[in-house]
């Protein structure tokens, strides 16, 4: 008896650990296309190209939502609409928090996918749907326009599917202090230049320049180089201090622009090598796979 049953259960072991071997290679596979750090090719995965489309036409929907000639008569479609964006929406949170095992920043803590369900990108994942519930339920016309609201910002789900978006905020985090220095040179700028204008224009044009407070928003339309015109120096000295003021801003816009070139191209070039080594790992732990 027992040469008869010893063959069934390892044939049923054998399928148990075939199954799980193929669902493992399901959920690296669905991994690599929602994670872009995990995808081991240039540019967006095929499902990431397929989302951020779809934030873009969902956020343009919304906004020709708020037009009356444009939503008098379709308010059915664009719910029906909301309602299936949702849907996908909700399908690829589950997706999401079915495959964070697969990445080394959770698969290394306990409970990873409730660290990650409470992760900000997983909330901002989740934010999306709700949109979708309101849809179904229902509500006021001030609770549809804070929906409406609320669906533009699923331009930040743009962040989980762009490199970019996450090297440009490692960038200003790397060079916080450089920036926070740019930042504080403006404000003396800013400060300086009321400063001036009011001991040059105060007694001509007390109406705006007649104290520190009134022309500080003189100053930050010049060292902004915006310039509205609204208040200019008519002064002699008023002038020659208003061109040193705006020859000063443009200097200060030009100061924090170099410094986050610099620190984006360094993160870029980071994020470049550290797909080289991504893609070599995939393809030896392909090929080890693939070999008997």
């Amino acid at each position: 008896m027992m040469v008869g049953w010893l063959p069934d259960r390892v044939s049923s072991g054998t399928r148990t650990a075939a199954d799980m071997t193929l669902l493992r290679r399901i959920r690296r596979d669905v991994h690599r296309q929602l994670d872009p750090e995990a995808w081991p090719h240039k540019g967006l995965s095929p499902a990431n190209a397929a989302l951020s489309l779809l934030i873009f036409l969902t956020v343009a929907a919304s906004i020709a939502e708020t037009e009356p000639v444009v939503s008098a008569g379709r308010e059915h479609l664009f719910r029906a609409g909301e309602i299936a964006v949702g849907g996908i929406f909700l399908g690829e949170y589950a997706l999401r928090v079915w495959t964070c095992v697969e990445s080394r920043r959770w698969s290394r803590k306990a409970w990873p996918r409730l660290r990650y369900v409470l992760s900000l990108p997983a909330l901002v994942d989740l934010a999306a749907v709700v949109p979708a519930i309101f849809a179904v339920a229902g509500g006021s016309t001030l609770v549809l326009r804070l929906v409406r609201v609320v669906r533009i910002f699923r331009l930040a789900k743009l962040g989980r599917v762009s490199r970019a978006w996450r090297g440009l905020a490692q960038a200003v985090v790397e060079r916080r202090s450089e920036l926070m220095i740019a930042v504080g040179l403006a404000l003396v700028a800013i400060v300086f230049g009321a400063t001036l204008l009011y001991w040059a224009e105060g007694d001509v044009q007390p109406d705006k320049f007649g104290s520190i407070p009134r022309a500080l928003w003189w100053s930050v339309v010049t060292v902004t180089t915006v310039g509205y015109g609204d208040a200019t120096p008519v002064t002699p000295l008023g002038k020659l201090f208003s061109a040193l003021i705006s020859i000063t801003g443009i200097m200060l816009i030009a100061l924090p622009t170099g410094i986050l070139a610099a620190a984006f191209s360094d993160v870029l070039q980071r994020q470049r090598d550290r797909e080289r080594r991504s893609r070599d790992r995939a393809f030896r732990r392909d090929a080890d796979e693939r070999s008997p």
